[in-house]
Parts: structure tokens; sequence; C-alpha cells
């Protein structure tokens, strides 16, 4: 199974929290909104800042905002920031280090197919699209008029 790690789930929670706001806003904020842990929000925080995908403000109206529009940010991005390449396989990471069956194994390069239709998908999904609500099976919005209005 292909799944996402607890701390990228929560990065895209809180990305989508920041979208939503449309403000800034501190870790403590954050962390009462969502339930995610004050201690991991202001960790992921650091994290999407230096991956640029969100901003620190100084003061004392400081906190986080996006780095910038939601819908310049895609889930893609997000995931890379907190994980690192994307990639089904150590064979496609660059990471394998000469794997002992890479001259004999039948999916020599068969993986980069499938990892570049993962990544395709998840960089058409926009950080916007995903703050507006439920998807239907062909990308379309479920219930358009039931979707938050983003600030």
């Amino acid at each position: 199974m292909i799944r996402l790690n607890k701390m990228t789930d929560y990065a895209v929670v809180l990305m989508t929290e920041l979208a939503l706001s449309g403000e800034v806003m501190t870790s403590s904020d954050l962390s009462r909104r969502t339930t995610i842990p004050q201690p991991t929000v202001a960790k992921l925080l650091k994290v999407l800042a230096q991956g640029r995908l969100t901003v620190a403000h100084r003061g004392r109206a400081g906190g986080y905002g996006l780095g910038r529009p939601a819908k310049d940010i895609s889930i893609a991005q997000i995931i890379e920031v907190v994980e690192g390449p994307l990639a089904v396989t150590a064979c496609i990471d660059g990471t394998h280090d000469n794997c002992e069956y890479e001259q004999t194994c039948p999916m020599n390069g068969r993986w980069e197919m499938v990892n570049t239709v993962i990544r395709r998908a998840l960089n058409e999904v926009s950080l916007a699209e995903m703050a507006m609500g439920p998807f239907t099976a062909f990308g379309a919005f479920a219930d358009d008029a039931s979707a938050p209005a983003m600030r």
C-alpha cells in the first residue's frame, strides 16, 4: 500500500487551514484549530518555511502564512518538502546504491512509468482545490455549493 506518513498528512492539514483562513497564524492557533499537537505544528511550519511553502512573519502579529497563493501550491510540492522526492521504490529515488538485483530485475526501469503517473496526478491537485472540498472520481468537486470560500 502506498501511504503518506502522518507528518505529511499533518502538513497538508496545516497548509489547508492557512489557505482557508487567509491570515497569518501562530503555531498555537493552528494547533487549536487542527488539534495537531503544538510541538508538531511548530516543527512542520519550520520545514514548510524552509521549502518556501510558508513564510514566517516576525513581530507582535507574527506567525506563518502561505508562501504563495494556494492555487500555486501543488500537493506534490507539500509531499516533497516533508518527505523528499516522490518515489514508489528505491530504484527511482536514486538512493538504491547498486541494488544487488539491478542487473537481473525484470522491473528495472519500469517503475518510473508508475512513478511519473503518480507525480503528475499529485502535481495537478492544488492546495486551493484540496481546501475547497471533496472530489468526485473525475476530479470535479462533489458539491461546489458547499465548498468553503477561499480568503
